[in-house]
């Protein structure tokens, strides 16, 4: 399949920098897979869209503070580290940018007693390092106190609240980057679906900031998709087994880590507590097993996002609702307007 069908064109100005003052506000596009129809309203209106004996399921990762600043020890060099995945208690994985690295090269955080030493790098700008300075304890603490919560490398300034860049039901720092389909839901609407008879159920899923980066090959199949670590715990699968109304997937995040752990359920529900890596690239013909519904938002060109939202709408309607969003001025990406595909 070419990866160019799943190309639009996008102006500039409509990649939203910044969110907005109310999370809710923001514009909705309903696109139904059984008529083909596609509608205009607010995000707002998503409680009225869901039925009783739906589940509504949501990735409650947070996004760690992990853009540093840093120096080479010996020379003051600056070196901006971002990090993207604990690998184990004081190691991680982080992309460099701003000076040569090797192995062997230390790096000082200025303000904490911390010190890092590049172990491994990679030609793509990752490298692997290794934390020291502090009790394993206190490490954490320390990095996470000196940085920065990291925005996409579409944004090209900074938000007066981090916390904008976080869903309301966030819980544990495991993410480089926001599962950003749920950033437009508020405590308030949130209680508005539950006051519907719908179940709200959690997973984690830690986003990496691959997600931002478009299919490069010729050919869908010829791209090898990264790997994320996710957790869909018994509770989350019980609740999810239990709907006797859709599973309403918020995100494709959700959708991986949903469909995942359907592989395991057998006759046995929908899903099973799965944990671990997901690889599973979701493209036009795959088969969905446990997702019944999504909301997401507009996903860059030619990305694996993309590509799972065709899969799930249908690559005509999908594509045909993206030309519509652009002509109706829709704001796109992380802090942009969202889709609800039923």
């Amino acid at each position: 399949m070419r990866t160019d069908l799943f190309d639009y064109r996008l102006p500039p100005e409509l990649v939203a920098q910044e969110p907005l003052r109310d999370r809710s506000a923001s514009r909705l596009m309903v696109v139904d897979r059984s008529t083909g129809s596609i509608s205009h309203g607010a995000f707002s209106d998503v409680p009225g869209l869901l039925d009783a004996g739906d589940c509504l399921v949501v990735n409650t990762s947070r996004v760690f503070p992990g853009r540093l600043e840093t120096r080479k020890a010996g020379t003051g060099g600056r070196v901006e580290l971002l990090l993207l995945e604990r690998l184990e208690p004081g190691c991680w994985e982080a992309l460099t940018r701003g000076a040569s690295l090797r192995p062997g090269v230390r790096l000082e955080l200025p303000g904490t007693p911390l010190m890092a030493e590049i172990t491994e790098t990679a030609g793509d700008g990752k490298a692997r390092l290794t934390l020291s300075g502090a009790p394993p304890d206190d490490i954490e603490g320390l990095l996470f106190g000196a940085g920065r919560v990291p925005l996409p490398p579409y944004i090209k300034g900074d938000i007066p609240d981090p916390e904008r860049y976080q869903t309301v039901y966030a819980e544990r720092e495991i993410a480089a980057a926001a599962p950003t389909a749920g950033l437009h839901f508020t405590e308030g609407l949130l209680d508005q679906v539950r006051r519907r008879g719908v179940s709200i159920a959690g997973l984690e899923l830690a986003v990496g900031m691959d997600t931002f980066v478009p299919v490069r090959e010729e050919q869908v199949e010829d791209h090898a998709i990264h790997s994320e670590w996710f957790n869909v715990t018994g509770e989350c699968a019980r609740e999810v087994n239990r709907s006797v109304g859709r599973v309403v997937a918020v995100g494709t995040t959700v959708v991986r880590a949903l469909e995942t752990a359907s592989a395991a359920a057998g006759q046995g529900g929908r899903v099973s507590e799965a944990a671990g890596r997901t690889s599973l690239y979701i493209t036009p013909c795959y088969s969905f097993r446990a997702v019944d519904a999504l909301v997401t938002n507009f996903h860059i060109p030619r990305s694996t996002l993309l590509m799972l939202v065709c899969a799930f709408g249908g690559t005509g309607l999908i594509m045909e609702a993206y030309e519509r969003a652009v002509s109706a001025g829709y704001r796109f990406y992380s802090f942009g307007d969202a889709m609800m595909v039923v």
